[in-house]
């Protein structure tokens, strides 16, 4: 059995296990890919979309704007994914110092999250574990010296997540983010995949 068809049961055996839901379908869309990652049925009701994020983001994938994301699992994750449809450049936090400059500072991926966003203002920022770079983007914001055109944040912490929430909210930035200490790299992951698959199906069709 290929991979498609497996992944076709999982998600059907998904859909039978949820049954009725408030969700719209692109935001049950999202749910059901991170479902399908963790096997963890709370997110069902753990993720927060401000309002038009999903469209803002698709938006944002189909004129090529650029991705940052803070740790490489997530860029090498969805890389492969992004070349079958946007081709959307996308750049890794982690990776953006040299080793020598790593070296010096004492949190290198907040220092490349800085340094990306001032380059990518207006860009696709995903934050799914370093909370030291979710700092930093939230201060460039509130500065208006950057407005992205989306913010996916799934720190795995006990961070406060009402006053994430609130502050990205009073921000006026699209956002998806979760309401708990769950989630991580695989989650903003499946969060980023999702939206391209959504926002590929829509301006595929629109186009033709």
């Amino acid at each position: 059995m290929d991979w498609h068809a497996v992944e076709a049961r999982i998600l059907s055996e998904i859909d039978r296990k949820i049954g009725e839901h408030s969700l719209s379908p692109a935001e049950y869309e999202i749910v059901r890919r991170i479902i399908a990652e963790t096997a963890d049925f709370d997110y069902l009701s753990a993720l927060y979309f401000s309002e038009r994020a999903l469209q803002a983001g698709a938006a944002a994938l189909a004129a090529r704007s650029t991705i940052v994301v803070d740790v490489p699992t997530i860029q090498v994750g969805v890389a492969p994914h992004l070349q079958q449809t946007f081709a959307n450049p996308i750049y890794c936090a982690a990776d953006t110092l040299t080793r020598r400059h790593q070296e010096k500072i004492g949190q290198p991926i907040a220092a490349g999250m800085r340094k990306l966003s001032q380059r990518y203002p207006e860009g696709i920022f995903v934050v799914g574990r370093d909370s030291m770079a979710l700092t930093v983007l939230l201060k460039a914001i509130a500065s208006e010296s950057i407005r992205p055109a989306l913010v996916i944040c799934t720190l795995p912490t006990f961070v406060n997540v009402k006053d994430l929430k609130k502050q990205l909210c009073e921000l006026l930035i699209p956002t998806i983010c979760t309401l708990s200490s769950k989630g991580g790299r695989l989650v903003a992951g499946a969060i980023l995949s999702g939206l391209i698959d959504l926002a590929w199906q829509a301006y595929r069709q629109d186009a033709g």
